[in-house]
């Protein structure tokens, strides 16, 4: 039989357990743990579950992990792999529940994201609600700042949970970007955000974007390009060409999705990094000269990529593009002059790429006499990567 319990918020102890330790044949716990007995084994995860799973019928085993068993822990993990009948879960409380407690926050309000040996931030989950509760480690600041580099510093309000349940706890309000001058970050600590500005439904007309006159893809046509994009949460998305960034930006608000963006005109880059400010786009970055110098320094494998411009270099690299193309990833390409399509195309045909093509006309009605505004045609090429 095998329990399986937290130690709630503290130091590496026993202090928080309700439970007699006595009748159990063994106690399995984390190596950091301070407790010594014969009967206590201290383990990495990996021998913990063999352990257990080896042991789970033969003694009666009690798990301690720290915080909470529910709360970004592998002990659920290990739990689902032994017979039901075999384990029981008692909880503890976690970082989460400890925090909000203190500072009295309803946890209907607060998203929660884990940065705890994680380089990727999910962003269906961060800043969507009204706070967002970080689990971090001594990389997250800097993960962080990279994620939040188009915001002002008055968007957001940052609390800190240092060392929570010690006796030299701290919960206290910080300057995210200065904490490890304050604070060791090796130690445990988790953040608190407050959103201060209201969350964007995706859905903007053209003149919540600044741009120079002409360089931004159109509000149906940006709709339609990102419907064509298929795009799912969490996915990488190239933005070639950015012009204004709208269709970015509309895709990291709408989708949700990480986006890079390569522009070399200077006075479209001036825009893009106020329309990244106006917007709150987090977790995105801006390449700055000629798009093709920066493709192969990207490391990141994109499973998107929207090539809006950057003229004849641009589609010289078409297939280097689609070598990069995550597996399953879709490329699409806008073309708004037949020179420039029929270049992709012959760019596209030697190097044995098949694509699909569609073509958009719109034409919008204005003004209270309806005035007929035709829109320049865009024609759309469209690569799976099978």
């Amino acid at each position: 039989m095998v329990t399986i319990i937290g130690n709630g918020m503290g130091d590496y102890n026993f202090s928080n357990i309700n439970l007699d330790l006595n009748s159990f044949d063994v106690i399995v716990c984390d190596k950091n743990f301070k407790e010594e007995a014969s009967n206590i084994l201290k383990f990495s995860y990996k021998e913990a579950k063999e352990y257990l799973l080896e042991n789970a019928a033969k003694q009666n085993i009690l798990y301690v992990v720290t915080g909470s068993p529910l709360f970004y822990s592998a002990a659920t993990l290990l739990a689902q792999k032994l017979p039901k009948e075999e384990v029981t879960i008692i909880n503890n409380t976690s970082s989460k529940s400890y925090l909000l407690t203190k500072l009295m926050l309803d946890e209907t309000k607060v998203g929660v994201i884990s940065l705890h040996g994680r380089s990727k931030v999910d962003l269906t989950q961060f800043l969507n609600q009204q706070y967002t509760f970080v689990v971090c480690d001594e990389r997250s600041v800097q993960r962080l700042y990279q994620a939040m580099l188009y915001f002002q510093k008055d968007a957001i309000r940052t609390t800190i949970g240092y060392k929570l349940g010690y006796e030299d706890e701290k919960i206290e309000e910080v300057n995210l970007f200065d904490l490890s001058s304050s604070y060791d970050l090796k130690q445990p600590y988790v953040l608190l955000i407050q959103r201060n500005f209201e969350s964007n439904s995706g859905v903007n007309d053209d003149i919540e974007f600044e741009t120079e006159r002409g360089m931004i893809t159109k509000k149906y046509k940006r709709h339609l390009t990102l419907q064509n994009l298929d795009l799912e949460p969490n996915q990488l998305l190239w933005d070639i060409g950015a012009g204004s960034g709208s269709c970015g930006i509309e895709a990291y608000n709408r989708y949700k999705v990480k986006t890079l963006y390569f522009e070399k005109n200077q006075t479209r880059v001036d825009f893009i990094f106020k329309n990244l400010e106006k917007h709150h786009v987090a977790d995105s970055k801006l390449y700055v000269g000629e798009a093709c110098d920066f493709f192969e320094g990207c490391e990141e494998t994109p499973q998107r990529i929207f090539v809006g411009g950057g003229g004849e270099n641009v589609i010289a690299r078409l297939p280097y593009l689609y070598k990069r193309l995550d597996d399953n990833g879709i490329m699409l390409i806008n073309a708004i002059t037949l020179k420039n399509l029929s270049q992709m195309i012959t760019v596209l045909n030697e190097a044995k790429i098949e694509f699909q093509t569609h073509s958009i006309s719109l034409t919008t009605y204005k003004g209270k006499l309806d005035l007929v505004e035709p829109e320049r045609q865009l024609f759309q090429l469209k690569v799976y990567k099978k």
